[in-house]
């Protein structure tokens, strides 16, 4: 088993029959250059990769092929999307910021939902991004509420503490 010229060209100039060279048409993955009917995958590999990226988690350095990547779908013409519009706002500033500052388990709903927004976008379900970002919305909405109304009742709380603590004290000079 030879593993071809690795001085010239790397991993990715490997002899026809050699070393980790072309994957078989039905296969994906792997190392070496990707069959152009398959898709990215998500393991990429050591070929060559074009100049528009790739698709596939992991991206590898496998080349990948024109029609797209990812989890083997194509994008729809035209934009990439739902009639060729771009996926909805993710909601992901607001949930992030939410659930530093306000309230914690209504934030990490709120993350979780919106990260579902793009992947779902991606893989086809437009409806189902749709639904995701609005449930992020709603979900940022309440963690905000939740958390003005518990720091409104700890400032009342303090503010009642300290009026007892300050009317219990004796009063009088010493």
């Amino acid at each position: 088993m030879t593993y071809g010229n690795q001085g010239e060209g790397g991993y990715g100039s490997q002899p026809p029959g050699g070393g980790y060279g072309q994957q078989p048409p039905s296969g994906g993955g792997g190392y070496g250059q990707q069959p152009p009917s398959g898709g990215g995958g998500y393991g990429g590999g050591y070929g060559q990769q074009p100049p528009s990226g790739g698709g596939g988690y992991g991206g590898g350095y496998g080349q990948q092929p024109p029609s797209g990547g990812g989890y083997g779908g194509q994008q729809p013409p035209g934009g990439g999307g739902y009639g060729g519009q771009q996926p909805p706002d993710n909601q992901l500033v607001p949930a992030i910021l939410t659930t530093l500052f306000c309230c914690l388990p209504f934030g990490i709903v709120a993350i979780v939902k919106s990260s579902q927004v793009n992947s779902k976008w991606q893989v086809g379900d437009y409806q189902g991004a749709m639904q995701a970002a609005e449930e992020a919305k709603t979900w940022w909405k309440r963690s905000l509420i939740f958390g003005a109304i518990a720091i409104v009742l700890g400032i009342i709380f303090y503010v009642v503490v300290f009026l007892i603590a300050a009317s219990s004290l004796p009063s009088g000079s010493y």
